[in-house]
This record gives structure tokens, C-alpha cells and sequence, in this order.
């Protein structure tokens, strides 16, 4: 369960990274925001690196982890889409 956790609180630290410029720092210069996201995407590997070795080392094949992290990333993705977006 604590690799499904870590990998849940890394997809929404990615979800910011990725898309959570677009509902309020439109104005905000390219390089601000990609030097934010990298920030964020940094706080994201320090959950998904250890998830996965850990998950590896419970059991699950890299097939697995892979899978369920796309899961998550799409759950994640959904709820962050209508909750933070409002798409």
C-alpha cells in the first residue's frame, strides 16, 4: 500500500508540473515556468524513485509498476482536470 501511495502523491506533483501553469501563470514568462515546473517535477521523483524500488523490491515486475502507475496518472489526471481546471 505504501507504493501505491508514494506513486499517487508523485502523479499529482507531475500533474502540477505538467499542467498547473495553464489555469493561472498564462501571462508568466516560458522560463519561469518551466524553471517552477522543473521544481515540482523534482518533489515527484523523490516519490517515484523510491515507489519503484521498493515496489520492485515487494514483488512487482516493472510491467506492473508501469501499469499501475498509468492508472494513477489518468485517475489523478481526471480529478485534477475538474477539480483544479474546471474542464
Amino acid at each position: 500500500m505504501l507504493v501505491i501511495g508514494l506513486l499517487v502523491i508523485s502523479n499529482v506533483f507531475m500533474t502540477f508540473a505538467w499542467y498547473g501553469h495553464l489555469k493561472n501563470h498564462k501571462d508568466s514568462s516560458l522560463w519561469a515556468v518551466i524553471l517552477i515546473s522543473w521544481g515540482i517535477a523534482f518533489l515527484e521523483y523523490c516519490f517515484q524513485v523510491p515507489a519503484n524500488r521498493w515496489g520492485s523490491q515487494a514483488g512487482f515486475s516493472t510491467a506492473q509498476l508501469k501499469t499501475i502507475q498509468e492508472v494513477i496518472t489518468l485517475t489523478v489526471f481526471v480529478l485534477f482536470s475538474v477539480w483544479f481546471l474546471n474542464e
